[in-house]
């Protein structure tokens, strides 16, 4: 199994807000690690990790459930889509898509799309928790679907 780097041990990366108990998420997750060559430039932390809340108080459980975020180095929340974008400038082998994802006019469709996904993200991969929790996200797709990516600059540090 692919070891993910905490930040506590890697304090100049990025740190990967993720739902640890969400298969599709974790599977995303190691994918995001073995694109990050070298593995220095992300580390990895559950939004059930108590670090997650005491580290970050202005995301909410409900902001955190609903996507990903990305924290990078000067303290900015990228959420969403506009954290796979980030991604995509931040880790050279994503290079390559780059350019799609910043196709001028496009952020609107990639947040829909990111949205949809996360909506769903229990039923493309399956429960993977034993507490019930997953049974919330089975129900209504309406937390996904009222979050709302925002911009690298205008969200607070």
């Amino acid at each position: 199994m692919l070891t993910l780097p905490d930040p506590d041990r890697s304090p100049a990366a990025d740190v990967v807000i993720y739902d640890g108990e969400c298969r599709f998420c974790t599977g995303q997750v190691r994918n995001l690690r073995r694109l990050d060559i070298g593995g220095r430039r992300l580390s990895f932390l559950s939004l059930h990790d108590p670090r997650v809340s005491e580290r970050y108080p202005d995301l909410s459980y409900d902001e955190l459930m609903a996507q990903m975020y990305v924290v990078d180095g000067q303290g900015v929340r990228h959420g969403g889509s506009e954290a796979v974008r980030y991604l995509s400038r931040r880790l050279p082998a994503l290079w390559p898509v780059m350019p799609i994802l910043h196709l001028p006019g496009t952020a609107g469709l990639w947040r829909w799309a990111y949205r949809q996904v996360a909506a769903r993200r229990y039923r493309i991969a399956g429960k993977s928790c034993d507490d019930g929790a997953c049974s919330i996200h089975l129900g209504s797709p309406s937390a996904a679907n009222r979050a709302t990516d925002v911009p690298a600059g205008d969200q607070a540090k």
